[in-house]
């Protein structure tokens, strides 16, 4: 059965990065919801070692991305170079013809780069001189950002924002996964070694019985009710867009299959509400000092939740 051997990857991760389960978990819906991931951290939390990980136990190819200010466009998709011997264009495919990428630091390069993503990360695909090239299946984006460091960096526009289907955080561990973590050394070894314990079958597979989960008119009326509260109230400049209760719905699925069930529930969406609605929504200017996450929560007390 597919979700035993998908606990055992939860398993095999949570035991290997030590005091990160939540994130693991996090990382995983977004991926089998067929969405993409933004972590805001600070440096040195585990934000690559995650990701590598987690491509090692689906036994997908992975990819990293440094951005830095003079990063170009096609240094991310890949550019044509003219062959002198064939007389033909060449192709030479980028970073981003991987299944899972990682995108460090994505606000430290310009716009135009980011814009790159755009295309990839909605239609899986990137089109060059004309010319459209399908990206591989599964595809996942993984991008990070320090939440600290302002000089020299580019905050990504709301339209790019709305396609990460969750935005988390790592945190720190605590004082005694930390004690492990030092007792047991680098663990770069012990990633490179890790086993695939899913195969592409077994996640196609996976993403086809998350799509079948039954999610009942109750729960789609309560994410309306939640959207339509961030579009009517008068804290909101900007509401929560379809696209965004879209992704609410899928990602709910893919947190109810986690959780062994077949059917999604109003914990579902209460529990994915901070990571999947606040990077979504803006605040009027009065209003910015206010935290978003804290602003999600109050709502979610307010609005009734439906008996299913």
């Amino acid at each position: 059965m597919e979700n035993k051997r998908l606990y055992k990857v939860i398993s095999v991760l949570t035991n290997l990065l030590k005091g990160k389960k939540e994130a693991i978990q996090l990382t995983l819906i977004a991926f089998f919801s067929e969405g993409h991931l933004l972590i805001e951290d600070l440096p040195g939390l585990g934000k690559t070692t995650l990701a590598l990980s987690i491509a090692k136990v689906l036994n997908l190819d992975f990819g990293r991305i440094q951005c830095t200010s003079d990063l170009l466009p096609t240094d991310i998709t890949g550019v044509k170079i003219y062959d002198k011997k064939t007389g033909e264009f060449i192709f030479y495919k980028g970073a981003i013809f991987n299944n899972i990428v990682l995108v460090d630091e994505i606000n430290r390069t310009t716009p135009k780069t980011q814009s790159a993503l755009l295309e990839a990360m909605e239609e899986k695909q990137i089109t060059i001189e004309g010319e459209t090239y399908q990206l591989p299946n599964p595809f996942f984006v993984i991008a990070t950002q320090n939440p600290v460091e302002y000089y020299g960096t580019f905050p990504l526009p709301e339209a790019q924002l709305d396609r990460f289907s969750l935005k988390i955080n790592i945190g720190y561990p605590s004082r005694e996964e930390e004690k492990e973590i030092l007792l047991g050394g680098n663990k770069r070894d012990e990633i490179e070694n890790l086993r695939p314990i899913l195969n592409r079958e077994d996640i196609f597979k996976i993403k086809e019985e998350i799509k079948k989960v039954y999610i009942s008119d109750k729960i789609i009326d309560y994410i309306l009710d939640i959207a339509n509260y961030t579009r009517s109230n008068e804290m909101f400049l900007s509401g929560l867009s379809v696209r965004g209760t879209l992704t609410i719905s899928k990602l709910a699925k893919a947190r109810a299959y986690f959780e062994g069930r077949d059917f999604v529930i109003p914990e579902d969406i209460k529990y994915l509400a901070p990571y999947s609605i606040p990077h979504r929504v803006l605040l009027k200017d009065e209003y910015e000092e206010i935290n978003k996450e804290e602003v999600i929560k109050s709502i979610l007390e307010e609005i009734k939740v439906p008996i299913v």
